[in-house]
């Protein structure tokens, strides 16, 4: 069972536009895969589910789809939070949040402090997040140590820069799923997805229910994580485990 998964929900316009409805039907019909997802990965046991919301690049997409997209993220905050909290999950919202008018900032905030003691499940909403600017913040995070004196230049390594990036605390990715059909991370968990397995999926997000998300929980389980070593030196491992 991976402890970390992260999913990109891609196939919201796509949907739409196969039933002749606009790409923005889509953005809004995709919130029941969302709490499809997250009781799933609560049922399994997952620790942590990271979901990319939306990236720093959809700024640049129709202003109309962008102001959905807002307007959704504000809904879900307003109508899921006491649902989340009563099912004992913390909500974490990562990425650049400055970028939100101050109505949908207090609303995070409020959010994140209702739910933060909450152990059943981790939920990191990816919004205005992008994986460079992570690893960046990050860097100006240790740089910024380092010429207050606090850190020495020979002290970084990476479990300084895992304790700066937005998912510090969090179990490592173990498994990265896709939807939609593109076999892509587009700018997603770029440090966190070092030794994460891919799974890619052609089933738009809309359609993502629970017997998608445990197929590509099985096919990670099917999987041998050798991380650098030889199949022979985990099989050996194993047996004697």
């Amino acid at each position: 069972m991976p402890h970390h998964v992260g999913i990109i929900m891609d196939g919201n316009g796509r949907w739409a536009q196969q039933r002749g409805k606009l790409r923005t039907f889509g953005h809004k019909s995709a919130l029941d895969a969302v709490r499809s997802a997250v009781s799933t990965a609560r049922k399994l046991g997952v620790e942590s589910l990271t979901l990319f919301a939306f990236s720093s690049e959809n700024w640049q997409r129709p202003i109309e789809e962008v102001n959905v997209l807002m307007q959704l993220f504000s809904f879900v905050l307003k109508s899921e939070v006491k649902k989340l909290h009563k099912n004992d999950i913390k909500l974490k919202v990562i990425g650049d949040v400055s970028a939100f008018d101050t109505k949908l900032r207090n609303k995070i905030v409020d959010a994140e402090s209702l739910t933060e003691n909450n152990k059943s499940l981790t939920l990191n909403v990816a919004a205005n997040y992008g994986g460079r600017w992570d690893i960046l913040q990050a860097t100006k995070s240790v740089a910024g140590k380092v010429k207050s004196g606090e850190l020495g230049l020979d002290e970084i390594n990476e479990k300084v820069i895992d304790a700066h990036i937005s998912t510090a605390g969090l179990p490592e990715l173990d498994l990265l799923i896709r939807t939609g059909g593109d076999h892509r991370v587009s700018n997603f968990l770029l440090w966190q997805c070092a030794y994460a397995e891919f799974y890619f999926t052609d089933v738009l997000w809309p359609d993502f229910d629970e017997d998608v998300f445990t197929l590509a929980i099985k096919d990670f389980s099917n999987r041998q994580r050798r991380f650098g070593q030889t199949g022979a030196q985990i099989m050996s491992k194993d047996s004697h485990d």
